[in-house]
């Protein structure tokens, strides 16, 4: 038994020595002896798997490397689970998208939701239609009523829900309604300082960004190429700035111009033609231009003027040559003998009788999605390069294809019932599914 104890006593010594030289040996390692990649390691490796557009020199963040807590990763790779879920962006699939709108919270006031009732051109017309302006939260300008409410644009948690949104669709580039620094539209406030949250949030959910330049006060080709070189120099270098490659090789923004049949040919030669001394052309400053067409002759101005490509925008079929389907063959022939981009647009429906009392005439019905559906499948039929979509949310014109919710209140509200709120989000989806087989088959 004597014996028995005095083993027992040794391998305890044993034991304890052991433990002490253990914890010596672990002390005096420390945390940057490690091995282990960091959580930020891993979740720039993710982005980049899942964004093939992404564009990042990694060498030029050397921070970049150091240690991240592990709430952090956490929350990095949760959403990327998240990501995994959408179907993946077309970028050949883009949607109009506004950033006009404010409320109380974040802007001090309501703006645009409160759009004033536009009278006819004729006085007589005009007479016999009301006027004012609408009273938000519950009476807003527009036929339907948005599942966020009457949003500002510059509210975070409605940028994201936006792009969740725009990822259900599987839509890959929100073309962004621009006008200069300190200019606004005739209803607005400026929103050029809304871009870099904005594309803060689409680079997060692999969305890029694109500018719809609008037809700001004085504008004419000195000042756009001031204002594209603006944009390029502010927004160029961010991984969500949508280029895209060329058949020469080069990769350039694009840009959708508004209206651009204000300004006349002669004008637009000055900036986009390569013979001019005044052209952006071969310049840092560089890019793709497409044009809206809307009458029969533009085509040939346009051609004149020297831009890249052109696009249809309104949603009404028929309302203007451009946009009237049956036409979409015939000006992709004509895109193609030119080395045009032809970039039809397809919308949900249309109406804009809260703004416009009077324009009943250029409503579309819906007709629960067949509207949307006959639209895409006559932009497929032309071959388009790119097909746009008006819109994500212009909803004064109720082309929005944002959710909307029934509301009840003193103005009578359409929403999308039968319907689930996100029906036209689950339709843009299967035809950029649809679209992305059909430009696999053509390019064979």
């Amino acid at each position: 038994m004597a014996r028995f104890r005095r083993k027992s006593c040794i391998t305890l010594i044993a034991l304890v020595l052991l433990v002490l030289v253990v914890t010596v040996v672990l002390k005096a390692l420390s945390p940057e002896d490690s091995s282990f990649s960091s959580s930020k390691d891993v979740e720039l490796f993710l982005n980049r798997e899942n964004d093939p557009q992404i564009q990042r020199d990694d060498n030029s963040h050397p921070d970049r490397t150091k240690m991240t807590d592990s709430a952090h990763f956490n929350k990095d790779a949760d959403l990327e689970a998240a990501l995994r879920k959408f179907p993946p962006p077309n970028y050949y699939l883009h949607a109009f998208y506004y950033i006009w709108f404010g409320n109380p919270r974040f802007d001090g006031k309501y703006i645009h939701w409160d759009h004033p009732q536009l009278p006819h051109w004729d006085s007589k017309v005009a007479h016999g239609y009301p006027q004012g302006r609408h009273a938000p939260p519950d009476d807003i300008g527009s036929n339907f009523y948005p599942s966020l409410g009457a949003y500002s644009s510059r509210d975070p948690s409605v940028i994201e829900a936006h792009m969740q949104q725009l990822r259900t669709a599987a839509i890959g580039v929100i073309v962004v309604s621009w006008y200069p620094p300190n200019m606004e539209d005739d209803n607005g406030e400026p929103t050029d300082n809304i871009i870099p949250p904005l594309m803060e949030m689409a680079q997060k959910y692999h969305i890029k960004v694109a500018f719809h330049i609008e037809p700001y006060r004085g504008r004419d080709e000195v000042n756009m190429f001031t204002n594209v070189r603006y944009i390029i120099d502010k927004y160029g270098e961010h991984p969500a700035f949508f280029k895209y490659q060329t058949n020469t090789g080069k990769v350039l923004p694009l840009f959708y111009v508004y209206d651009s049949y204000l300004m006349n040919s002669e004008q637009w030669a000055k900036l986009l033609k390569h013979t001019e001394s005044t052209s952006i052309r071969d310049t840092p400053y560089d890019a793709i231009f497409i044009a809206l067409l809307v009458e029969e002759k533009h085509k040939r101005d346009i051609l004149t003027a020297g831009f890249d490509g052109v696009y249809t925008y309104f949603a009404t079929n028929g309302f203007s040559y451009g946009s009237t389907q049956r036409n979409w063959g015939s000006i992709k022939a004509f895109c193609e003998d030119n080395n045009l981009i032809f970039i039809p647009s397809v919308g949900p429906g249309y109406i804009d009788t809260s703004i416009r009392p009077w324009n009943f005439q250029n409503t579309r019905n819906r007709i629960n999605g067949k509207y949307y559906e006959t639209s895409l499948s006559a932009a497929l039929e032309a071959r388009p390069d790119f097909i746009s979509v008006t819109s994500f949310n212009e909803w004064h014109e109720g082309t929005q294809i944002e959710m909307a919710v029934p509301k009840t209140s003193q103005t009578v509200y359409l929403d999308y019932l039968p319907n689930k709120p996100t029906i036209y989000l689950e339709i843009t989806r299967k035809w950029a599914a649809i679209f992305g087989g059909e430009r696999g088959r053509w390019q064979d």
